[in-house]
Protein backbone atom coordinates (compact mmCIF):
# COMPACT_ATOMS: atom_id res chain seq x y z
CA UNK A 1 0.00 0.00 0.00
CA UNK A 2 0.92 3.27 -1.03
CA UNK A 3 -0.32 5.13 1.99
CA UNK A 4 1.49 8.53 0.90
CA UNK A 5 0.70 12.40 -0.45
CA UNK A 6 -1.01 10.14 -3.48
CA UNK A 7 -3.31 7.19 -2.22
CA UNK A 8 -4.73 4.73 -4.38
CA UNK A 9 -8.16 4.24 -4.86
CA UNK A 10 -9.73 1.02 -6.02
CA UNK A 11 -13.34 1.13 -6.81
CA UNK A 12 -15.01 -2.73 -7.60
CA UNK A 13 -17.99 -2.65 -9.74
CA UNK A 14 -20.20 -5.63 -9.14
CA UNK A 15 -22.62 -4.52 -12.20
CA UNK A 16 -22.14 -6.25 -15.24
CA UNK A 17 -24.80 -4.68 -17.37
CA UNK A 18 -23.99 -1.97 -19.64
CA UNK A 19 -25.23 1.43 -18.88
CA UNK A 20 -24.60 0.57 -15.01
CA UNK A 21 -26.32 2.76 -12.65
CA UNK A 22 -23.90 1.27 -10.30
CA UNK A 23 -21.03 2.13 -12.33
CA UNK A 24 -21.93 5.55 -13.02
CA UNK A 25 -22.54 5.99 -9.14
CA UNK A 26 -18.58 4.21 -8.53
CA UNK A 27 -17.15 7.05 -10.95
CA UNK A 28 -18.99 9.83 -9.60
CA UNK A 29 -17.24 9.02 -6.28
CA UNK A 30 -13.94 8.04 -7.99
CA UNK A 31 -13.81 11.47 -9.85
CA UNK A 32 -14.11 13.23 -5.97
CA UNK A 33 -11.36 10.73 -5.05
CA UNK A 34 -9.38 12.31 -7.71
CA UNK A 35 -9.95 15.82 -6.83
CA UNK A 36 -8.97 14.69 -3.22
CA UNK A 37 -5.40 13.64 -4.22
CA UNK A 38 -5.83 10.09 -4.87
CA UNK A 39 -4.97 7.44 -8.15
CA UNK A 40 -7.64 5.88 -8.95
CA UNK A 41 -9.15 2.90 -10.82
CA UNK A 42 -12.46 1.11 -11.60
CA UNK A 43 -12.34 -2.68 -11.98
CA UNK A 44 -15.10 -3.13 -14.36
CA UNK A 45 -15.70 -7.23 -12.98
CA UNK A 46 -17.48 -7.33 -16.68
CA UNK A 47 -13.62 -7.41 -17.89
CA UNK A 48 -12.47 -10.27 -15.73
CA UNK A 49 -13.28 -14.02 -16.52
CA UNK A 50 -13.79 -14.72 -11.88
CA UNK A 51 -15.05 -18.56 -11.88
CA UNK A 52 -16.91 -19.83 -9.26
CA UNK A 53 -13.85 -20.25 -6.29
CA UNK A 54 -12.65 -23.68 -6.12
CA UNK A 55 -10.74 -24.21 -2.91
CA UNK A 56 -7.53 -25.78 -4.25
CA UNK A 57 -8.00 -23.34 -8.00
CA UNK A 58 -6.13 -19.93 -6.78
CA UNK A 59 -4.64 -19.50 -10.46
CA UNK A 60 -7.26 -17.93 -12.40
CA UNK A 61 -4.50 -15.11 -14.25
CA UNK A 62 -8.06 -12.79 -13.81
CA UNK A 63 -7.85 -13.32 -9.96
CA UNK A 64 -4.44 -13.04 -9.89
CA UNK A 65 -4.78 -10.09 -11.12
CA UNK A 66 -7.90 -8.45 -9.05
CA UNK A 67 -5.63 -9.90 -6.21
CA UNK A 68 -2.95 -7.46 -7.33
CA UNK A 69 -4.63 -4.45 -8.29
CA UNK A 70 -6.54 -4.70 -4.59
CA UNK A 71 -3.37 -5.19 -3.07
CA UNK A 72 -1.95 -2.35 -4.12
CA UNK A 73 -4.62 -0.38 -2.91
CA UNK A 74 -5.05 2.53 0.30
CA UNK A 75 -8.48 2.35 -0.09
CA UNK A 76 -11.22 -0.04 -1.40
CA UNK A 77 -14.84 1.34 -2.70
CA UNK A 78 -17.02 -1.96 -3.23
CA UNK A 79 -20.31 -1.07 -5.25
CA UNK A 80 -23.08 -3.21 -5.93
CA UNK A 81 -26.53 -3.20 -7.49
CA UNK A 82 -28.93 -4.65 -4.93
CA UNK A 83 -30.31 -7.95 -5.93
CA UNK A 84 -32.84 -9.97 -3.98
CA UNK A 85 -31.67 -8.28 -0.80
CA UNK A 86 -28.07 -8.70 -1.06
CA UNK A 87 -25.00 -7.48 -3.18
CA UNK A 88 -24.27 -8.84 -7.07
CA UNK A 89 -22.93 -12.57 -7.28
CA UNK A 90 -19.95 -11.57 -9.38
CA UNK A 91 -18.99 -8.74 -6.74
CA UNK A 92 -19.09 -12.26 -4.56
CA UNK A 93 -16.81 -14.00 -6.84
CA UNK A 94 -14.64 -11.41 -7.10
CA UNK A 95 -14.20 -11.03 -3.26
CA UNK A 96 -14.11 -14.98 -2.69
CA UNK A 97 -10.96 -15.01 -5.13
CA UNK A 98 -9.49 -12.05 -2.48
CA UNK A 99 -8.53 -12.95 0.88
CA UNK A 100 -7.17 -10.87 4.18
CA UNK A 101 -4.23 -10.91 2.50
CA UNK A 102 -5.60 -8.23 0.07
CA UNK A 103 -7.99 -6.36 2.18
CA UNK A 104 -6.64 -6.74 5.92
CA UNK A 105 -6.26 -3.03 7.12
CA UNK A 106 -7.27 -1.25 3.78
CA UNK A 107 -9.86 1.48 3.96
CA UNK A 108 -13.52 -0.05 2.56
CA UNK A 109 -16.12 1.99 1.57
CA UNK A 110 -19.51 0.72 0.82
CA UNK A 111 -22.18 1.56 -2.10
CA UNK A 112 -25.78 0.09 -2.95
CA UNK A 113 -27.74 0.79 -5.82
CA UNK A 114 -31.57 -0.15 -5.88
CA UNK A 115 -34.41 -0.35 -8.52
CA UNK A 116 -36.34 0.14 -5.97
CA UNK A 117 -37.10 2.11 -2.83
CA UNK A 118 -35.35 -0.18 -0.52
CA UNK A 119 -31.77 -0.14 -0.59
CA UNK A 120 -29.22 -0.99 2.66
CA UNK A 121 -28.89 -4.33 2.93
CA UNK A 122 -26.17 -4.89 0.61
CA UNK A 123 -23.95 -2.77 2.32
CA UNK A 124 -24.88 -4.56 5.77
CA UNK A 125 -23.89 -7.66 4.26
CA UNK A 126 -20.70 -5.85 2.79
CA UNK A 127 -19.72 -4.70 6.16
CA UNK A 128 -20.24 -8.09 7.57
CA UNK A 129 -17.21 -9.36 4.39
CA UNK A 130 -15.41 -6.75 4.88
CA UNK A 131 -15.11 -7.05 8.87
CA UNK A 132 -14.29 -10.45 7.85
CA UNK A 133 -11.95 -9.58 5.30
CA UNK A 134 -10.55 -7.47 8.30
CA UNK A 135 -10.73 -3.82 6.83
CA UNK A 136 -11.48 -0.83 7.86
CA UNK A 137 -14.96 0.49 6.65
CA UNK A 138 -15.64 3.92 6.42
CA UNK A 139 -18.76 5.07 8.03
CA UNK A 140 -20.08 6.66 5.63
CA UNK A 141 -21.82 4.61 3.15
CA UNK A 142 -24.32 5.24 0.39
CA UNK A 143 -27.55 3.77 -0.27
CA UNK A 144 -29.31 4.74 -3.46
CA UNK A 145 -32.96 4.36 -4.15
CA UNK A 146 -35.13 4.42 -6.66
CA UNK A 147 -32.46 3.92 -9.58
CA UNK A 148 -34.03 4.71 -12.35
CA UNK A 149 -35.49 8.44 -11.32
CA UNK A 150 -32.33 8.61 -9.26
CA UNK A 151 -29.20 8.11 -11.67
CA UNK A 152 -29.16 8.86 -15.25
CA UNK A 153 -27.01 7.62 -18.06
CA UNK A 154 -23.81 9.87 -16.65
CA UNK A 155 -24.38 11.01 -13.65
CA UNK A 156 -26.37 10.90 -10.32
CA UNK A 157 -29.35 13.50 -10.73
CA UNK A 158 -30.40 13.51 -7.15
CA UNK A 159 -28.20 16.19 -5.59
CA UNK A 160 -28.50 14.70 -2.51
CA UNK A 161 -26.98 11.74 -2.85
CA UNK A 162 -24.72 13.11 -5.68
CA UNK A 163 -23.34 14.95 -2.66
CA UNK A 164 -23.28 12.20 -0.57
CA UNK A 165 -21.18 10.02 -2.59
CA UNK A 166 -18.86 12.73 -3.39
CA UNK A 167 -18.47 12.48 0.22
CA UNK A 168 -17.48 9.12 0.32
CA UNK A 169 -15.18 9.71 -2.31
CA UNK A 170 -12.82 12.27 -0.52
CA UNK A 171 -13.24 9.84 2.62
CA UNK A 172 -11.58 7.31 0.69
CA UNK A 173 -8.81 9.57 0.36
CA UNK A 174 -8.92 10.92 3.82
CA UNK A 175 -8.85 8.28 5.67
CA UNK A 176 -6.67 5.41 3.80
CA UNK A 177 -4.42 3.52 5.56
CA UNK A 178 -6.34 4.86 8.55
CA UNK A 179 -5.86 1.66 10.42
CA UNK A 180 -2.09 2.31 10.55
CA UNK A 181 -2.55 5.59 12.01
CA UNK A 182 -0.82 6.40 15.31
CA UNK A 183 -3.39 5.78 18.19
Amino acid sequence: MAHGNDPRVVALCGSLRDGSRTRVALEEALVASRDAGATTELVDLRDYELPRLYAVDTAVPDAITLRETVGRADSVLLGTPNYHGSYSGALKDALDHCSRDEFERTTVGLLEVAAGGLPGAALAHLRTVSRTLRAWTLPTEVAIPDSSSTVDETRIADPDIAGRTRRLGRELVSYAGVADYPA
